[in-house]
């Protein structure tokens, strides 16, 4: 009677655990649609800017702008990396964030080892947006700046003007010499990786490699195209510069949202499947445990009859 009873607890126990993430995951799902729609529409223009870049650095005009051209350093001296790493505020997403920070920590011990091998010094200042993965990052003594406080949920366009801004202060004024974003790209409805790019300076061959296909033929990326600027092509660098990170950071951004919501939405429809298939073994181990019960309650009465039997 007492394993039943337990069994019972354990059933409506995960009972209320399935009704809370099949109501997660389709909380999720709406998220999702909208963020998936607003990548969607975010995309042209992340596309443009990018391919803008791309063709500046095909025609020749980054050789004289300092956001294209990158440093060089001598024996001794310090490389001062800032990585951008795109993590959620919150769990239950599955591997999303972790491996967001995976990545990330992998990088940065990759260039450490690489300039050690170059006798050149390293300097990693980190600007997480996202409570899971700076928490994380502080405890394995990164160095995470503290009042850098923007979250990846919701994002805007004014958002990401305002860390563009701050991310174009930072190289300008020679605090960092190199700028990375790290977070999660969609591959396909279901298929998301983290990756890290060079944002600044900027790095023509990692931006090619981010402009989807489908808008690489809209923009003249694979098609040839020749493109005129005016009045001057440096007037139109200095003006997109400036555009050209806050649609770096804007697409970033937009990507990692839906990225997140994508992956807790799977998260807890494997979290429901699970608890559906943890529910029926209980319900059959209850059914046994009472048909044990009912076995042994028939067994003492025929036990109990006989015994009056044979007394008569």
């Amino acid at each position: 009677m007492a394993q039943r009873a337990d069994l019972k607890k354990r059933i409506n126990s995960v009972t209320d655990i399935k009704q809370m993430t099949n109501a997660m995951q389709l909380i999720s799902a709406v998220k999702m649609r909208r963020a998936r729609s607003q990548l969607e529409t975010t995309m042209p223009f992340f596309a443009a800017c990018a391919e803008t870049m791309v063709k500046l650095c095909d025609a020749g005009f980054e050789r004289n702008n300092p956001f294209f051209q990158l440093h060089h350093k001598k024996r001794g001296e310090t490389w001062k990396i800032g990585y951008f790493i795109l993590t959620g505020e919150q769990g239950l997403a599955g591997a999303y964030n972790m491996n967001v920070i995976s990545t990330a920590t992998n990088h940065i011990r990759q260039k450490i080892m690489e300039n050690v091998r170059k006798d050149l010094k390293t300097s990693a200042r980190l600007f997480v947006a996202g409570k899971i993965g700076k928490e994380q990052l502080i405890r394995e003594g990164f160095d995470v700046v503290a009042d850098f406080q923007y979250p990846i949920s919701e994002p805007t366009y004014y958002r990401a003007r305002e860390i563009s801004d701050f991310i174009h202060d930072l190289y300008d004024n020679g605090e960092l010499d190199l700028i990375y974003f790290v977070y999660t790209q969609i591959e396909s409805s279901i298929a998301m990786k983290p990756i890290v790019t060079r944002i600044l300076p900027v790095n023509p061959s990692g931006l090619e490699e981010l402009i989807p296909g489908q808008y690489r033929a809209d923009y003249g990326l694979s098609m040839g195209g020749t493109v005129e600027y005016r009045p001057e092509a440096d007037d139109v660098l200095n003006h997109l510069i400036s555009t050209y990170l806050t649609g770096m950071v804007y697409g970033a951004l937009t990507e990692s949202y839906a990225s997140e919501q994508t992956a807790r939405m799977i998260a807890m429809d494997h979290a429901t499947e699970n608890a559906e298939e943890l529910l029926r073994k209980l319900t059959i181990k209850s059914n046994q445990a009472r048909q044990n019960r009912i076995t042994n309650e028939l067994a003492e009465i025929v036990g109990g009859a006989e015994v009056l039997q044979a007394q008569q």
